[in-house]
């Protein structure tokens, strides 16, 4: 008999290795697919800290390929989902987070690599009732269906709570073997991971931003203020650093909070003004937009308000874009103007 592939869509974290696992026991051959939609906290993290996307990526796949004993893709697909990011068919979740048409839009990737991959099945860590608005039965129906993978997508932790499959009944793999989890609770996804021997997962995908509320209320922001504009990769990096303040529906401010998000500032950002204290350590602020000059004096008042320099009456600050360099005095911001403007 031919021996069965399966293309298994991995997030890193415990139940998806747990799924590769029960699969790859009944000796079917796994391909491990990331779909890197360019939420991912840790990867955004490390872009910021300078490391490129591509290298990342390498070494990520390396990781998780020897963690999990199977080949294992990360797909980059982060400007394609930017559109199912802004229209989701089936909406948000408590934050900005598509969960339902993210799912559907992962799933479609991996059912594209079936045929040249010569896949018999797609398969997911999913758990039925651990997540309220992706993993609720009907939700779990409804995404099997709107990816084209109706009969053709196995939940193994879950299978046995769940119709069965064309997968188990064309034998290509045991029903009897399959699992019974649901619920929210980790227990015995950790009794299993003992039973099986499984120790390389990590977070999922070091956490998917779009559920952060922090982060989903700056990009709520940038909507608002950029209607008709397209999100590029720099500005969902930009999301994730610094302190954001809203001047205007044009002018926002970012204040870095810790030396590598100055730095990431400087090197990426220099094209735009950038402000930052002379004779004190302080953040290094970001004036996005064409500001008026009353914008770059409260500009100047956020970046001495967040310099050493903050009890003096007034500090020098440097607005510095490229080659050009002007040198102002502002007091450091009061409390009640950060909160004004304070994103």
């Amino acid at each position: 008999m031919e021996k069965i592939k399966a293309i298994g869509l991995v997030s890193g974290g415990l139940d998806s290795a747990l799924a590769v696992a029960v699969v790859k026991n009944q000796g079917v051959e796994v391909l491990g697919l990331h779909v890197l939609i360019g939420f991912s906290a840790s990867f955004v993290r490390r872009e910021t800290a300078g490391e490129s996307l591509d290298d990342i990526i390498a070494l990520e796949s390396r990781r998780m390929s020897e963690d999990f004993g199977v080949n294992v893709r990360i797909l980059d697909v982060s400007r394609e989902y930017v559109d199912v990011l802004l229209r989701p068919r089936h909406g948000y979740g408590a934050n900005m987070n598509p969960c339902i048409d993210c799912h559907i839009f992962m799933l479609r990737k991996a059912k594209e690599l079936m045929e040249p991959e010569g896949a018999s099945f797609v398969f997911t860590g999913e758990v039925l009732g651990q997540r309220p608005m992706s993993q609720h039965f009907k939700a779990l129906e409804l995404i099997a269906r709107e990816s084209g993978l109706e009969g053709l997508l196995l939940r193994p932790l879950s299978a046995k709570h769940l119709p069965e499959t064309r997968v188990e009944k064309n034998g290509w793999i045991d029903r009897e073997k399959l699992l019974d989890i649901q619920g929210r609770s980790r227990k015995p996804q950790m009794e299993l991971a003992a039973e099986l021997g499984v120790k390389g997962y990590s977070a999922p995908a070091g956490g998917c931003m779009l559920t952060d509320e922090n982060y989903a209320r700056r990009l709520k922001d940038f909507v608002r203020h950029h209607e008709g504009s397209t999100l590029t990769r720099e500005d969902t990096l930009l999301l994730y650093v610094g302190r954001h303040f809203r001047l205007s529906p044009r002018v926002k401010l970012v204040a870095g909070r810790r030396e590598a998000e100055n730095v990431y500032l400087e090197k990426r950002w220099s094209r735009e003004w950038l402000a930052v204290a002379l004779d004190a350590p302080g953040a290094t602020v970001l004036v996005r937009g064409e500001a008026t000059a009353e914008e770059l004096e409260i500009a100047a008042a956020v970046a001495a308000r967040y310099s050493d320099a903050k009890t003096q009456a007034s500090v020098r600050i440097a607005f510095r874009k490229g080659s050009e360099e002007r040198i102002v005095d502002a007091a450091p911001a009061a409390d009640d103007l950060i909160e004004r403007y304070r994103v």
